[in-house]
């Protein structure tokens, strides 16, 4: 009896969520819808990246941004400590291209995570009128720029999120940051973010631009210096301050190979999701009791040890798995991810868990070679 009790409410949280994902999920425009014209205004723009240690990716995706179609634009890349062949890289391409400058930080002042200080350092570099802040893996199709500039001047936006399309040949990888994105965007709520009235927010490390005078306005990097999630942060941070925001899909305009492997998304997530739950124990943990009672269990337990009502409603409930997962707006997902979803709720599971567990343990994060207390991090939370 409580089996299927259990079941049917597991079968309604899947059907609201793939309705209530669907239906506000395609109230969003994709930026490839923008139409460019040839009298568009075109403000000064300062691209600023943060780098270290990014060789890998660097050469591809920063080529990419300088030959973006824009003729009012600069481009500041802030070389934070590297220690491999990035700064030869960049040495290169800064021969090549005019628009594009470096600067070199040599050491990270206290009460600053290096990838907030670097981005907060490159925005006091110009005086440009608009800053796009965005990571160094992003491949950029060449009209982005100027689509995303005259969709805020058309909309009268203060500060615009450019959803990217993550990239991967990994199944398994496709289907865990598929699960991933279900959970951020249901709690992120991004189709909300142009309301006025309403707290909801979205950034992406990919592609956050935002007007010079809402940036100071909202209190610059600084007010988000110990923040992991600072893309997260800087767009909370503009709403609260009382600025205009949109949020676009990116399919087809915008990739980013995110990571490369089930083993490299966790590593990178255990940096940031404690500070996703407040650094509150408890917060972590009905986070992570709640995807393993309605990603992990739902299906082993109910066809183990449920009666055939209970297997008839999991039926149900794996049918609005594959609606929400083949038909999630903006996303790349596949209907077969459900079939993975298990799998993939339990990495999540794990990350929180694990993360959570270390973060107390160590009393802080490794975050690309740098420890950061937790005392530091809860100043700023």
């Amino acid at each position: 009896m409580l089996l299927t009790i259990y079941s049917i409410l597991v079968f309604l949280y899947w059907g609201f969520l793939a309705l209530y994902l669907i239906i506000n999920g395609r109230k969003i425009k994709n930026l490839s819808s923008i139409e460019i014209t040839r009298d568009i205004k075109e403000p000064s723009v300062v691209i600023i990246i943060a780098v270290r240690n990014e060789e890998y990716a660097l050469r591809e995706a920063l080529t990419s941004v300088c030959n973006l179609n824009y003729s009012n634009g600069k481009i500041v890349v802030v070389n934070d400590r590297s220690t491999d062949n990035t700064a030869n890289i960049l040495s290169e391409l800064q021969a090549g291209y005019q628009q594009l400058s470096v600067i070199n930080i040599e050491t990270l002042p206290p009460g600053w995570l290096g990838k907030n200080h670097a981005l907060y350092t490159g925005s006091t570099s110009t005086r440009e009128e608009y800053l796009l802040f965005t990571d160094a893996d992003v491949v950029y199709h060449k009209d982005v720029l100027k689509k995303a500039i005259r969709y805020c001047l058309k909309n009268e936006l203060d500060h615009l999120t450019v959803l990217p399309e993550i990239i991967s040949p990994s199944p398994a990888l496709n289907s865990v940051i598929a699960t991933f994105v279900i959970m951020l965007t249901a709690l992120q709520r991004p189709w909300a973010a142009k309301i006025k009235t309403s707290k909801a927010s979205m950034g992406v490390g990919a592609f956050n631009l935002v007007t010079r005078e809402m940036y100071e306005r909202a209190g610059t990097h600084k007010v988000i210096a110990m923040r992991p999630d600072d893309d997260l942060k800087l767009a909370a941070s503009i709403k609260a301050a009382g600025g205009c925001a949109d949020v676009l899909y990116g399919s087809e305009e915008i990739q980013v190979e995110w990571y490369t492997s089930v083993q490299q998304f966790i590593n990178g997530l255990m940096k940031n999701i404690f500070s996703g739950f407040k650094y509150n124990v408890f917060l972590a943990a009905g986070g992570a009791l709640g995807t393993l009672l309605f990603f992990v269990l739902p299906m082993p337990l109910v066809l183990i040890f449920g009666d055939n009502t209970a297997r008839i409603v999991m039926i149900g409930m794996f049918i609005f798995q594959l609606i929400l997962y083949g038909n999630m707006p903006g996303s790349n997902g596949k209907w077969w991810y459900a079939l993975l979803s298990i799998y993939a709720g339990s990495i999540m599971v794990y990350i929180i868990i694990k993360a959570t567990i270390t973060n107390l343990y160590n009393g802080g994060i490794y975050w690309r070679d740098t420890f950061y207390s937790l005392r530091e991090l809860r100043k700023n939370k």
